[in-house]
């Protein structure tokens, strides 16, 4: 199937909660058709370790998107190896810490931000002739020509067991919590919100392993490309 899906361009877009399998199934997707692979929510992750790091106040939008814009940002889009550096800092570890973790939401509502950082993932998009990015507003904002629109999701309980087990930690129960919490600051908030774009297919990864998800997706895009 892999060797199938070579067009020429192709531009898959991953949307879903945290903890429904976006990140794995992408960069799964993207070693499948050899392309490369954006993880948006982690620009996102890297912007708030440079707006924390700068000392920034959360509530000062304007601050904010000082920081945001002076950031230099290292992306790395290898499926196999991605990563990311702040200003040349490596941040692939603290960027999945919980201070930004806890902040990134905020971070990530500032509409200086979303457009800064949109304007930074079309530009890659453009730059790479077949990608999978992941995010919450790729196929509704991002990339809405995206030739496969996919929105994973899971149930709760299924997401904080998946982060709690990826995390090491077992408070499954404060996971939960914590990830129903961006759940609803992500999907309220006024700019570019998470939801499910009308022309996605909807996938519910509860019940269903990585590589079923992966091959669905495959037999998807193949269909795709082939119409």
């Amino acid at each position: 199937m892999a060797e199938e899906v070579r067009p020429e361009k192709c531009v898959v877009a991953v949307d879903g909660p945290s903890g429904s399998g976006k990140s794995t199934v992408s960069r799964r997707l993207a070693a499948a058709i050899d392309g490369v692979y954006l993880d948006t929510g982690a620009m996102y992750r890297a912007v708030t370790w440079a707006v924390l790091q700068a000392g920034a106040d959360l509530a000062d939008q304007d601050a904010i998107a000082k920081v945001a814009l002076e950031t230099e940002l290292s992306i790395g889009t290898d499926p196999s190896a991605p990563h990311f550096a702040a200003n040349g800092v490596n941040v692939d570890a603290p960027i999945r810490g919980v201070e930004v973790t806890q902040a990134v939401s905020a971070v990530a509502a500032v509409p200086a931000v979303r457009r800064h950082l949109v304007a930074l993932q079309r530009a890659i998009i453009t730059g790479h002739p077949r990608i999978i990015v992941e995010g919450r507003d790729i196929a509704s904002v991002v990339a809405p020509d995206a030739d496969l629109k996919v929105y994973l999701t899971a149930s709760s309980a299924a997401r904080a067991q998946r982060r709690s087990a990826e995390d090491a930690t077992s408070d499954v129960a404060a996971t939960e919590a914590s990830l129903l919490r961006r759940d609803k600051l992500d999907s309220s908030r006024a700019a570019d919100p998470l939801r499910q774009a009308d022309d996605a297919v909807e996938v519910d990864t509860t019940e269903i392993g990585i590589d079923e998800v992966v091959a669905y997706l495959l037999n998807l895009l193949n269909s795709k490309v082939k119409s």
